[in-house]
């Protein structure tokens, strides 16, 4: 894979831009990426990122860490109210952060029953990612719970 950026700082594969986008960014991040060109069209498909070759695989990596940015919820400080939309106070990996949850389908469950990964969009469309909701302090689970 002859894989590398350009003068601007673009990725470019055999020479063409391109963008890589996971097939499954939550739940298999290493498996299924695809190079993707301007035009929205495929040029590449890596099946593992962890097989693909250095010093593609790193840049790579860097890339989809400038593209991708999902805050891990640590812990659910404040919630305005009950019912939606209501403003969320929460303690993620990246710092704090105040947000408005629209309604409660922008809680996603991910996985099968009793998985506790959760992935929540924000009105602004960031998402944000709950790893183990029961992991999560007494407290937290609780105002979650309320919303699921």
């Amino acid at each position: 894979m002859n894989l590398q950026r350009d003068p601007f700082g673009r990725l470019l594969l055999d020479g063409e831009p391109v963008n890589p986008v996971r097939a499954h960014p939550i739940s298999a991040p290493d498996e299924g990426l695809s190079l993707v060109g301007p035009d929205g069209h495929e040029r590449a498909w890596v099946d593992r990122l962890s097989t693909c070759p250095e010093p593609a695989r790193s840049l790579l990596q860097e890339e989809l860490a400038q593209r991708e940015f999902h805050p891990t919820v640590q812990r659910l400080v404040k919630v305005s109210t009950f019912s939606t939309p209501s403003e969320w106070t929460v303690e993620t990996d990246r710092g704090p952060l105040q947000f408005v949850l629209k309604s409660e389908e922008d809680i996603r469950r991910l996985g099968g029953p009793g998985e506790g990964r959760l992935l929540i969009t924000t009105s602004h469309g960031l998402m944000l990612f709950i790893a183990d909701r029961w992991a999560l302090d007494r407290a937290s689970r609780r105002l979650l719970e309320r919303f699921l």
